[in-house]
């Protein structure tokens, strides 16, 4: 009996099934009402022959049955098989393969579905085209955004970034908390940096902008809500790396302040002493010429001061003139030591250079710049050392990866750079104010930031070694043969 209820089940499961059983119960019926309705007006003499009625209604039944059976199988054919391909074509789209087409050639509405089945499949496959292509277009733009883009859930939970944000959030959440947030703020899962903003958007719905300092470095925070039917579903925070832009603000706002305050003493200068000319307060031809003799010197202090703005201006551009040639550098340390001895002298300095044994000769520099560069160095160590003291100058030749590099030294025996001072003497305007003292030989600021440049020029290096009290030495290399330069 098991097998009989599992025929009858998947009989009555299924469209023909359900149509054959009907058939066979409205056969049935018909039968019925023949027997009811009809017998009785059968003749009397059809009575002895009751065996053959009997008969005649188990032939129509079993002829109504074998009927109903073969239109089963008929509609079967005509309606069961391609509603079969319908549900099969339906089932391979759910799993994503939106070419499927069922092959159905009728005019009736099975036909008209299946028709209107293909065009929607086709319909959904352009569509799913095209959005994937929106999406991986999508995709690699938000990859190839430099800033990091992250989105929030209104939860707090990141639902898409791009690598840059990526990586973002794993420094960040490596960071300890190091900013005070108020009481109720449950979102783990955004980065501390972040926090207090997300929730000022999160609760008010407004963009916000904001700059925020991470460790040593700056970022520049623009977080957007994220809106769907006026409810809130999140935030968008777009986050770029602003620290050298605040560094070169920085340096900016501390040039011109610089500017301000070197030029603005030899102008005072200037402006008191020829007043003081003017007026005709000087009481002696003495007096008169020590006037004159500052004014002369703060305008040759100015003019230094302004030839070095330029200069500084010029290699920053990239507009520095080079002439490059070969140039003995022996000469140019042996003519810029004369040109300081006298100046040593009446300091009571030791000015001594130990000419070297060797050729120093440079295939490709600037002989101009490069005794540009040695007057600096000079005059700075003269600067800052005290009488009874010594300045070195040393050269001479070094192999270095097995390539020649002229080695040159500038040693004094003054006052000393302290060593946090080190890493910034070659930057604009800095000065270490315990090695070097305002007076009428101080310098501009500007003369170690131009050394620097000039030796890069020449694609050399310079380093600097100093201890309070016990001087200072630099040192330069420059390559005895450079890449090919533009004369």
């Amino acid at each position: 009996m098991g097998w009989l209820r599992k025929i009858f089940n998947m009989l009555w499961h299924s469209v023909i099934g359900k149509l054959w059983v009907t058939i066979i119960v409205l056969v049935a019926v018909v039968l019925l009402i023949l027997g009811v309705f009809l017998l009785q007006y059968i003749d009397v003499s059809f009575a002895e022959n009751a065996h053959d009625i009997k008969l005649l209604f188990i032939i129509t039944a079993i002829i109504g049955f074998l009927l109903s059976t073969f239109f089963a199988f008929f509609l079967s054919a005509k309606l069961q098989q391609p509603l079969l391909q319908l549900k099969d074509a339906a089932v391979s789209i759910s799993k994503g393969n939106y070419s499927t087409r069922v092959n159905i050639s009728s005019s009736d509405e099975i036909g008209q579905l299946a028709d209107t089945f293909n065009e929607m499949t086709e319909k959904l496959d352009k569509l799913i085209h095209d959005l994937n292509h929106e999406s991986n277009h999508l995709s690699n733009v938000l990859r190839s955004i430099r800033d990091a883009v992250i989105t929030f859930d209104a939860n707090g939970e990141v639902i898409l970034t791009n690598p840059q944000g990526h990586m973002l959030l794993q420094q960040w959440q490596s960071i300890e908390e190091e900013w005070i947030l108020s009481e109720g703020l449950n979102y783990p899962k955004v980065p501390a940096p972040l926090r207090e903003n997300y929730i000022k958007v999160l609760n008010h719905g407004k963009d916000c902008t904001d700059k925020i300092h991470v460790q040593s470095y700056v970022w520049s925070v623009v977080l957007t809500p994220l809106l769907s039917n006026g409810k809130m579903r999140g935030v968008v925070a777009v986050i770029r790396d602003v620290t050298e832009e605040h560094k070169v603000d920085k340096i900016r706002r501390d040039f011109v302040a610089n500017i301000s305050h070197e030029i603005r003493t030899p102008l005072q200068m200037l402006q008191g002493y020829s007043e003081a000319l003017i007026d005709d307060i000087v009481a002696s031809p003495e007096e008169r010429q020590e006037l004159v003799q500052v004014i002369h010197d703060e305008s040759v202090r100015m003019g230094r001061l302004v030839n070095d703005f330029l200069d500084v201006a010029r290699m920053e551009a990239g507009h520095l003139n080079m002439k490059y040639e070969i140039v003995d550098v022996s000469l140019i340390l042996a003519r810029v030591s004369r040109k300081f001895a006298v100046y040593a002298k009446e300091r009571e300095i030791e000015l001594e250079y130990i000419p070297s044994s060797e050729q120093l000769v440079l295939q490709q520099a600037d002989e101009d710049r490069l005794e540009q560069v040695f007057t600096n160095l000079i005059d700075n160590a003269l600067r800052h050392t005290d009488s009874g003291k010594r300045v070195f100058i040393q050269s001479s030749i070094v192999s270095l990866n097995y390539e020649p590099f002229v080695q040159l030294k500038f040693k004094d025996e003054g006052h000393g750079i302290p060593a946090e001072d080190l890493p910034y003497i070659f930057e604009r305007f800095y000065k270490a104010d315990k090695a070097r003292k305002r007076g009428s030989s101080a310098g501009t600021g500007l003369g170690l930031a131009i050394v620097k440049n000039i030796i890069d020029q020449h694609e050399g290096n310079i380093a600097v070694d100093s201890l309070v009290g016990q001087g200072t030495t630099f040192t330069i290399l420059l390559p005895v043969s450079i890449h090919e330069k533009i004369q």
